[in-house]
């Protein structure tokens, strides 16, 4: 947010979106991503959205958890059946 907030600074100053970019030290595609991401987000909002990206990582943390016990299962089951 910073980075772009010094970036639209200096493009209101008169600088191209390559020489501000330049300027804080990032390339300008870098910069489209950013604000096609974070563009017209406040802070709380991207509170908001960081905290929701970590609860999402630890739910998929979880999930794969249980996949793999659920495939221990099955293995285990598979070997304690009757073979006839």
């Amino acid at each position: 947010m910073k980075l772009l907030r010094e970036i639209e600074l200096k493009l209101t100053a008169g600088d191209d979106v390559a020489t501000a970019c330049r300027g804080v030290g990032i390339s300008d595609a870098t910069y489209y991503n950013w604000r096609k991401r974070f563009g017209g987000m406040g802070r709380s909002q991207l509170s908001e959205m960081k905290s929701l990206e970590k609860e999402n990582a630890r739910l998929k943390k979880i999930v794969a958890e249980l996949e793999l016990d659920k495939l221990i299962l099955k293995e285990s089951l598979n070997h304690l059946k009757p073979r006839a």
